[in-house]
């Protein structure tokens, strides 16, 4: 590697003795290689189109030929043949030095450099739709030689670690994040014509709530002051409907201090909605609208594929209570268990898990829904009344004692989105957080602590409302048929790599 890249330091010094960069301060291609495919698409074989075109991108491969040089150039829109005959080059720049315009581009320039060309067009007798170069610039001199071979497992790691390269050489990974950045403008101008606004809230915290998830820790300085990187933006955009508006989001980035896993990373990406005078059966509804309306303005359909298995997203999506899931799944009715005890040895006798930290009726429920449903929940499901221990933030049901309001949108037997009829009742509230904080003192490093300021809001009075959580990442998974988190994260968080022991 070193032998290489000190020769291509020494054609970079050549360039720069030649007047060519190699680092140039700017280019003005005329189109891109896609706007030149469909432009001339009618462009005959073996046929020229004297036109005049200027088009930027880096070498993807190169082939010399005696007189005559294919290059492969690729732009951000695709690729694009370079067609390099040495009269044509050496008749438009006859001055130019040793060993001349056709000798310095098929010598100094290789896969990886970018460069800049003008020409004509030429459809080769193969039907290729090239640039026949009359003359080129060097953008930028590539120093480190693109990968020879980018698949399989062998190289997952890399691919994450230097992801530039990854998309340099992988079309499937530009067009992954070239989607993920067409769902997240899709969403936001859907909820904007809706009448939502964006209003940013602190990533810094004295006080993470929002959520069930252990925070990130930091501190401020000049303060004095702990604080916690936010694990959820709930609280804060309910103080903002407390303040009077009515219809509120914000996407951005959350932090859980919490494990890595094919679905989890600790830094990712939500949308949370929140809407007056409505409740969870509302937030379905927009659940479906929104989502059905991303998916068809990035993938063009609401059929789409996800790892081999069709999912249909046209609404409307089938609804089902936990209670009635669990039940389906296993046998048993936790309505009729009146202690922790008589679950768990229900549990027991099926086969099923019972852990001490689940220590209610209702935390079993969701133990044995989260292991024997979840997975088998393939196309769009709304899981409804969850109990109310694990939802402390959740409006109490209106007609079914220990439940709440909520449910969670599972899709390939993930969550995929989160909502509640919110409680809006302070007293209520305090009682839940205060469960909470005992929780946590216990050691349940994820349980929530009391906000005062925030109820301190709720006093204040909020309106009914439904509020709603997306997971920007899984969605981008389900929409470009990723296996993992990590393939729809641009940079996903990696432990350093360890330096190789010497021999």
């Amino acid at each position: 590697m070193s032998e290489l890249r000190q020769t291509r330091l020494e054609k970079a010094r050549t360039l720069a003795s030649l007047g060519q960069g190699p680092y140039a301060l700017r280019f003005a291609p005329s189109h891109s290689t896609a706007e030149l495919q469909q432009a001339h698409a009618d462009l005959p074989k073996g046929e020229e189109r004297d036109v005049v075109v200027a088009v930027a991108g880096r070498v993807m491969t190169r082939r010399v030929m005696g007189k005559l040089a294919f290059f492969t150039l690729a732009d951000e829109s695709g690729p694009i043949q370079l067609y390099l005959e040495k009269a044509t080059l050496e008749a438009a720049a006859p001055d130019a030095p040793p060993p001349g315009a056709f000798g310095q581009i098929t010598t100094l320039v290789d896969a990886g450099d970018l460069i800049g060309v003008e020409g004509s067009l030429r459809r080769t007798d193969r039907g290729e739709l090239s640039v026949k170069v009359k003359g080129w610039t060097m953008l930028s001199k590539s120093l480190q030689p693109l990968p020879d071979k980018w698949h399989g497992l062998a190289d997952v790691e890399k691919r994450y670690r230097q992801r530039y390269l990854d998309m340099i050489v992988s079309p499937h990974t530009r067009e992954t994040f070239r989607r993920r950045a067409l769902a997240v403008s899709a969403m936001r101008r859907w909820l904007d014509e809706r009448g939502f606004l964006e209003i940013e809230t602190p990533v810094l915290q004295s006080q993470p709530g929002g959520a069930d998830a252990r925070p990130f820790e930091t501190h401020h300085n000049a303060l004095d002051l702990p604080l916690t990187l936010r694990i959820a933006t709930e609280l804060h955009l309910k103080r903002l409907v407390v303040g009077g508006f009515e219809r509120v989001y914000e996407l951005g980035r959350i932090f859980r201090n919490e494990g890595v896993s094919t679905r989890h990373n600790p830094e990712f990406t939500s949308v949370e909605i929140y809407q007056a005078y409505a409740d969870y059966t509302d937030m379905m509804e927009l659940t479906e609208q929104l989502l059905a309306h991303v998916c068809q303005q990035v993938c063009g359909t609401t059929a789409i594929t996800y790892q081999g298995t069709a999912i249909e997203l046209a609404p409307p999506w089938r609804r089902a209570t936990m209670h009635a899931l669990v039940q389906q799944a296993t046998g048993l009715d936790f309505t009729t268990f009146s202690t922790r005890a008589e679950a768990a040895a229900a549990m027991e006798a099926c086969g099923l898990a019972v852990p001490e930290l689940a220590d209610s009726v209702g935390r079993l429920l969701v133990e044995a829904f989260e292991q024997k449903v979840e997975d088998t929940l393939i196309q769009p499901t709304f899981v409804l009344d969850y109990p109310v221990e694990n939802s402390p933030l959740a409006r109490a049901h209106r007609s079914k004692p220990g439940l709440v309001e909520r449910f969670e949108l599972f899709i390939v037997g993930r969550e995929t989105a989160n909502a509640f009829s919110e409680l809006i009742d302070p007293l209520d509230q305090r009682r839940r957080l205060e469960a909470q904080q005992a929780r946590k003192a216990a050691g349940d490093l994820e349980a929530q602590g009391v906000d005062e300021d925030f109820l301190q809001a709720l006093e204040v009075g909020m309106p009914p409302t439904g509020g709603l959580g997306i997971g920007i990442d899984r969605l981008v998974m389900l929409l470009t048929d990723s296996a993992s988190i990590r393939d729809v994260i641009a940079f996903p968080l990696l432990k350093p790599e360890q330096p190789e022991q010497g021999g």
